[in-house]
């Protein structure tokens, strides 16, 4: 038997054959088709590597780190991110390899040694974001944070995050900000 004949005949004693299965309807005296039933396996929610989270944001620890196209040295360099503590989300694993996007959704595979568990945002504004004393919009703004700019997590709760940047300590609504999950709480 050839391999391919053996897969076949493995497929349809599994009842995964080509086509819908043909059961014998025996009130009708017909035949009814039905389809195959496959399980498929439950999505991945935890790293293979490093058992945390999937995905889950990171931030990149170095000024500079290569973004490949696959998980090694020897996949092509696609673009080198070059802004230390930029927001990351990592979305695979494989060995020391990360798979990550950025805000824009610009992403590839780095090597691990170039992120860092430390939590930091993006504002994902078009405008600037002011940043207030409480969480609360009728709380006085402490800044106006620029967008693009990266701010440190103090604190998440429901709805807002405390932020640092630029010397400035304060509260922005988790809406304006890219590296944090809508339903994150963190301490």
């Amino acid at each position: 038997m050839n391999r391919f004949a053996g897969i076949a005949a493995m497929l349809i004693a599994l009842g995964l054959g080509t086509g819908p299965s043909v059961a014998q309807d025996a009130v009708a005296g017909g035949t009814t088709a039905e389809p195959p039933t496959i399980q498929m396996p439950a999505p991945q929610t935890v790293g293979t590597e490093t058992g945390f989270p999937l995905p889950r944001f990171v931030s990149l620890k170095a000024k500079e780190a290569n973004v490949r196209r696959g998980p090694s040295t020897s996949h092509r360099i696609d673009w080198v991110f070059t802004r230390r503590d930029m927001p990351l989300q990592v979305t695979a694993e494989y060995g020391h390899w990360r798979r990550v996007v950025d805000a824009d959704g610009m992403g590839g595979w780095v090597h691990y040694i170039f992120l860092s568990g430390v939590r930091t945002v993006i504002i994902d504004t078009v405008d600037t974001q002011p940043m207030y004393s409480q969480p609360d919009l009728n709380a006085p703004e402490v800044a106006l944070l620029e967008p693009n700019v990266v701010a440190r997590i103090e604190e998440c709760l429901v709805d807002w995050c405390e932020v640092s940047a630029g010397g400035y300590k304060g509260w922005v609504p988790k809406t304006a900000l890219w590296g944090v999950g809508a339903d994150e709480v963190l301490e």
